[in-house]
């Protein structure tokens, strides 16, 4: 009767933070009140936890430095580390700024003559299909005071007509220094010469393609002349692979959409919003003050952002879907980028701006240096000893958290639950436990290395520009990123299995008395996660990669027959349509598509309702093709996770293996 009580005591902080979840439906997510008292019960729990861990769980030093010791007091380090992350994480949510309205206000703040805008398009090695995308949205801005620039470190002859059919100009530099910051500072310091010299520079990846009203509605932040930089989200029209390989790209947010919806726009409200790059727009006269773009990192946004603020700019957050690019479509690149993210987040913080030095940083943006080392520091470092706690116990007997059953209830759930309730009511359903912890597995060693590269060594770094494009139609197992996932999900198998097969040789498995339970839980959790990351390991085929579920009205002429359809899916050669019958294969005919016109076509097969098409688009219609689908005003990808549809992905995987 004394354990029921107990175990039923243990769950009441759980039942209370379940209690006040059952509340929140009543609340709306601008109530900055309910933020801060949801963000800050969350801390609360969590600092409850670490204490409990450090104070009750840990094995004390009395007998010596014994392994049981140091291993235990390591763990629980990188946890309160990873812990002290989200603290941070959890201070900047606590506000929000929204500037639609405020861009709404100052649409035409500078009257009759438009401010000069130059469009810089950075390119190394990307292939036509990629930039084609890109200069048709440029090519259909709004703006009336644009010039749009090719910037091209791969010197490519061909892409000068290319730039000429879409009314840009190609340019490129005798040598590759500094890559893309050294690629961006070369051309304007040319413009800088002409009569014409732009006010603003918009930049843009070269797989990102901006929509009609990007400038427009970028420019209209610059009304106060302390801006110095606009940055805006990143959208991507493709899943990348964790979205992809899993079969839950209608259903999963991609990895990024929580920084860009929810994380960005609360670092704005405490004014330490940071650049990332593309979709940005920078004031002309704050960078010629700072002396151009920053080399010294390999993710010279964050420092340039960091360069404007000491010099009185700020850089501001406009949370619109502007532009949309291509998210990484291999998992190898996938890993690269986010490892050159944080290799150039220690190089800023190890050679250019230490938050702890005499550097003259205002204390917020120290603030944003720590949280965002820390992050990379300990988020993917602590993912690795998660799956080596286990393991520990099993081969050798080492319990890194020594605690009963209740007690881990008790302290650790309610921390768990706060941190799942909290952080999907902020974000309408963005955090998924497994699938999270999937996320940041699969380039968690990479990043790890990463973070000591850039700390210990002073550099300068090689620079990895992530792949774009290429043929990706064929299914391909990555071995090598694969191969220690599968080695450690073996351990953790065996380690369930040899305690059973050789009882006298793993004796201290039994005599682990409640704290089994833990590690057996533990175990399983963690073999779910590595199942799940070795999936993602094999890489699905990828075909008609610029395309967009939609549903559009249009009308096919077939032979003498006029047929209504609904265009279902579209792409640049190929679309699905539904509510037509009676059709046959090869059959040759046109469909008339809005702001595109009349398209040749061919019945390629039949579907379950209706048929696939094969499109033959002319060289003009092609472009209004790639206009139709990458320049609307519209947000591709999906904002939240669902689990019906899911389910119902990995039930469409499985049936057509």
């Amino acid at each position: 009767m004394l354990v029921l009580d107990q175990s039923l005591s243990s769950l009441a902080g759980l039942a209370i933070v379940i209690g006040l979840a059952l509340l929140l439906p009543l609340a709306t997510q601008k109530s900055t009140w309910i933020r801060v008292l949801l963000l800050g019960l969350t801390t609360v729990l969590g600092w409850r936890y670490m204490i409990w861990r450090i104070t009750e769980t840990v094995p004390p030093a009395v007998d010596g430095l014994t392994i049981d010791v140091i291993v235990g007091w390591a763990f629980v380090a990188i946890e309160a580390l990873a812990l002290l992350s989200s603290t941070t994480a959890y201070l900047f949510l606590t506000r929000r700024k929204d500037r639609h309205e405020e861009a709404d206000r100052n649409i035409a703040w500078w009257g009759s003559t438009a401010p000069r805008v130059d469009l810089y398009i950075a390119t190394y090695n990307e292939e036509l299909e990629v930039l084609e995308r890109t200069l048709a949205g440029a090519q259909a801005s709004d703006y009336p005071n644009l010039r749009i620039f090719v910037l091209d470190d791969g010197r490519r002859e061909w892409l000068t007509e290319v730039c000429r059919r879409y009314g840009a100009e190609h340019r490129t530099r005798p040598t590759n220094e500094h890559a893309k910051a050294g690629n961006i500072n070369y051309t304007l310091t040319q413009r800088l010469k002409d009569e014409d010299a732009p006010d603003f520079v918009a930049v843009l990846d070269a797989d990102f393609v901006p929509h009609r009203n990007f400038v427009r509605r970028v420019v209209a932040l610059f009304h106060d002349p302390k801006v110095g930089l606009v940055q805006t989200p990143q959208h991507f029209f493709n899943p990348d692979p964790i979205q992809h390989n899993l079969y839950i790209a209608s259903a999963y947010p991609d990895e990024q959409r929580f920084f860009f919806e929810h994380l960005e726009p609360a670092r704005d409200a405490w004014g330490i919003a940071v650049c990332c790059g593309t979709s940005s727009m920078v004031r002309v006269s704050a960078l010629r003050e700072i002396g151009g773009l920053p080399t010294q990192s390999v993710t010279e946004d964050f420092l340039l952002t960091i360069r404007l603020d000491s010099h009185g700019y700020r850089t501001v957050y406009l949370n619109e879907a502007l532009t949309e690019g291509l998210a990484p479509e291999g998992l190898h690149e996938y890993v690269v980028q986010r490892g050159r993210w944080c290799l150039g987040m220690m190089e800023i913080v190890r050679n250019v701006y230490n938050p702890f030095g005499t550097n003259g940083l205002r204390f917020m943006q120290r603030l944003s240096l720590v949280d965002s080392a820390m992050f990379w520091m300990t988020t993917f470092p602590f993912r690795l000893i998660a799956l080596i706690g286990p393991l520990l116990y099993w081969y050798f007997g080492i319990i890194v958290v020594n605690a009963s059953l209740t007690d881990v209830v008790s302290y650790y759930l309610p921390y768990y639950a706060a941190v799942l309730i909290t952080l999907n009511w902020i974000s309408n359903g963005m955090i998924w436990p497994v699938l999270n912890d999937v996320s940041q597995l699969i380039a968690a060693w990479p990043i790890t290395r990463a973070a000591a590269m850039g700390l210990l060594t002073k550099g300068p770094h090689k620079f990895r520009v992530t792949a774009k494009g290429g043929d990706r139609t064929k299914t391909i197992v990555q071995w090598p990123m694969m191969k220690p996932f599968a080695i450690l999900f073996g351990l953790t198998v065996l380690g369930i299995l040899m305690p059973l097969i050789f009882p006298d040789h793993f004796s201290h498995v039994f005599k682990a008395g409640d704290g089994i339970r833990i590690i057996l839980f533990w175990t399983i959790y963690n073999l779910i996660v590595l199942a799940i990351t070795m999936l993602v390991c094999v890489e699905r085929p990828r075909v008609n990669r610029p395309q967009r579920e939609s549903v559009e009205l249009a009308t096919m002429a077939v032979g003498s027959q006029r047929l209504p359809s609904w265009v279902l899916e579209l792409g640049i050669d190929h679309a699905r349509v539904r509510g037509l019958a009676g059709l046959s294969v090869g059959a040759l005919g046109t469909i008339a598509l809005a702001d595109v016109g009349d398209v040749a076509i061919r019945v390629t097969s039949e579907t379950n309702d209706g048929y696939r098409l094969s499109l033959r688009p002319t060289p003009e219609q092609r472009d209004g093709i790639l206009r139709k689908l990458h320049t609307a005003d519209a947000r591709p990808g999906v904002g939240r996770g669902d689990l019906p549809e899911m389910i119902r992905g990995w039930m469409r995987g499985l049936a057509s293996r």
